[in-house]
């Protein structure tokens, strides 16, 4: 059912040596960005029209409108099921507590007398968020990306969710009530590379966005690198990852089970689990064959997954080896199931969110830990984070020097000019002090 990487008795090798023995799904965005070009064009050039010619023919619906009434968002909170707000409200709740804490605030330096650099934090003026409606509906996407925006002060915020025919050509109604709870009313029925592309040039319904965040498949990532320069994105989310760093201490029943639940998202879903005790992966294995059989979505998305390339139980010598492997896949989701696991945690340098301890499963980080669940994949976790307030954010340098300060430090100005052979930047040092500008040769 999933196989397996033995990486013991030799000395690990480094770097990518190291990376490309490990599993990893083949997710190549380069190649979908021909098919995403035409679409993302005729949406440039017929706007809404082009929207609506989409949903058809993706999606199955005819749309009158792109834009989701506000009515129909008041109706899909009115008619969601109790419980689902209970938990879709908590999870707001928790979500606001970790992000608010992220806020930054405006600082001065006073780099000499006279002389100060602050920094001030300015939200981007409009992002466009996704949310996929794929295999799957995720109103917990809808809430990992809003929050964080709002808490950022984002002053323009709207949602695209694909159109689906089930429900008359609307996003799924637990998306929009989901937007209805956060107060964002400017929705869209879009999908895909047709939703990025309508955020980045814009329609006749849809103002453009600066920047446009959240996951989505291979199409969604490609449209992101499509546009890449003309408008901010969060990451080329890749599929869902998850890596399991256990010792013999863990419960197998708790690793198969947290293996299959990411594999539940995708067929090229990764599941990997690093341990040094055979025993355990003797264990695992066994787990895994009835868990498998007792879960909903087995042929079409988890056995593939299990089965995949990019899937495998991975033998090392000890922890310690396990570490330098974790951090050389950078996990988006990295559970540490060892004894003092706190500690293992710590030492972590590549990963998109650690879950430590047997009590602390990836779904808890899906819904309702707090944490923010868009995040890096295919490695990219070795140099990008999650998505934050500070995801929102721009920094801006706003440097107020007087006549003394700037003339204690001319001379250097000046002499860094020079050897850097251009003089115009020395020249508009000297002019405000009556220097002589050199003539040009």
């Amino acid at each position: 059912m999933i196989s397996r990487i033995d990486l013991r008795g030799d000395a690990l090798p480094e770097g990518p040596a190291l990376r490309d023995l490990l599993p990893r799904a083949d997710f190549d965005v380069a190649a979908a960005l021909d098919k995403v070009r035409p679409i993302c064009e005729a949406v440039h050039h017929r706007g809404d029209a082009a929207l609506i010619d989409f949903a058809e023919k993706f999606d199955g619906v005819t749309l009158e409108r792109v834009r989701v009434p506000v009515e129909a968002l008041d109706q899909a909170l009115a008619a969601l099921d109790p419980a689902v707000r209970a938990a879709l409200e908590e999870s707001i709740r928790r979500a606001r507590l970790v992000h608010r804490a992220q806020r930054r605030t405006t600082h001065t330096t006073q780099v000499v007398p006279g002389g100060t650099v602050t920094e001030k934090w300015v939200p981007v003026d409009r992002v466009g968020l996704y949310a996929p409606g794929g295999r799957s509906v995720y109103p917990s996407s809808v809430i990992m990306n809003v929050v964080p925006a709002q808490e950022a002060g984002v002053p323009s915020l709207a949602l695209a969710s694909p159109a689906q025919k089930e429900f008359g050509g609307l996003p799924h109604p637990t998306i929009l009530a989901a937007c209805a709870l956060l107060g964002v009313d400017e929705v869209y029925a879009a999908g895909g590379a047709t939703a990025v592309a309508m955020f980045a040039y814009g329609t006749e319904s849809c103002p453009p966005a600066n920047m446009v965040t959240g996951p989505g498949n291979i199409w969604v990532a490609a449209a992101k690198r499509y546009f890449t320069g003309r408008i901010g994105i969060d990451a080329e989310a890749g599929p869902t990852e998850i890596a399991v760093l256990a010792d013999d201490s863990a419960d197998p029943a708790h690793v198969a089970s947290d293996l299959i639940s990411q594999a539940e998202h995708d067929p090229l879903a990764a599941a990997v689990l690093v341990t040094d005790s055979p025993e355990l992966a003797d264990a695992v294995e066994r787990e895994l064959v009835p868990q498998v059989a007792a879960s909903k979505h087995v042929d079409d998305r988890i056995a593939p997954a299990l089965k995949g390339p990019q899937s495998a139980i991975v033998l090392v010598d000890g922890v310690e080896e396990g570490l330098r492997v974790v951090d050389a896949y950078g996990a988006e989701h990295l559970e540490i199931q060892t004894r003092d696991a706190a500690a293992v945690a710590d030492r972590v340098r590549n990963a998109g969110a650690v879950f430590i301890g047997p009590w602390a499963p990836v779904s808890l980080g899906d819904y309702a830990a707090g944490s923010n669940h868009v995040l890096p994949t295919g490695g990219c976790a070795c140099h990008s984070s999650g998505l934050s307030v500070q995801s929102f954010l721009r920094g801006i340098h706003l440097v107020d020097y007087t006549r003394d300060a700037l003339a204690e430090v001319a001379h250097h100005v000046v002499t860094l000019a020079e050897a850097e052979d251009l003089p115009a930047h020395g020249a508009a040092i000297k002019a405000r002090f009556d220097w002589k500008v050199p003539e040009s040769k």
